[in-house]
């Protein structure tokens, strides 16, 4: 390997010259490098139907069972949501229509002391979580 002052011809040489013996091997690598699937195909929120309520454990130093749910999008992608501020866990059932969308953690990945969690309900058939819970709108009966 060439150093100096001088040496960039060379380098540029050098390194199409390796290009060139890696061949299919190369691009294939480039390829499939840190591509994690986006179960939201870049949209802010997803709709889906749940599937199971479940609890979740805190990682240490917290203790406790933090309410989720088990949503199957619409794309038929299965991810862990959760069920934010005291009781909204009961407005919440089986085979309900939610819309969930990202949690803030950072760069896409759980916040606080959740693991695997990196999704949260927004709506319940349409109507607003936030609503539910505060008792200024009822769960509409299907």
């Amino acid at each position: 390997m060439s150093n100096g002052e001088f040496a960039a011809r060379k380098m540029i040489k050098d390194k199409k010259k390796w290009q060139k013996k890696q061949g299919k091997f190369m691009k294939k690598w480039k390829r499939d490098t840190g591509n994690l699937k986006d179960p939201f195909d870049g949209a802010p929120m997803r709709s889906g139907i749940v599937l199971a309520k479940r609890t979740v454990e805190a990682k240490q130093p917290n203790s406790g069972l933090r309410k989720c749910v088990r949503v199957q999008l619409t794309n038929g992608v299965k991810v862990t949501a959760l069920a934010p501020k005291d009781g909204a866990i009961k407005y919440i059932d089986q085979h309900d229509e939610v819309t969930i969308s990202g949690i803030n953690g950072s760069k896409g990945g759980p916040k606080g002391d959740l693991w695997g969690v990196s999704y949260k309900v927004e709506k319940v058939n349409g109507i607003s979580l936030e609503q539910l819970r505060k008792g200024k709108k009822e769960k509409t009966k299907r």
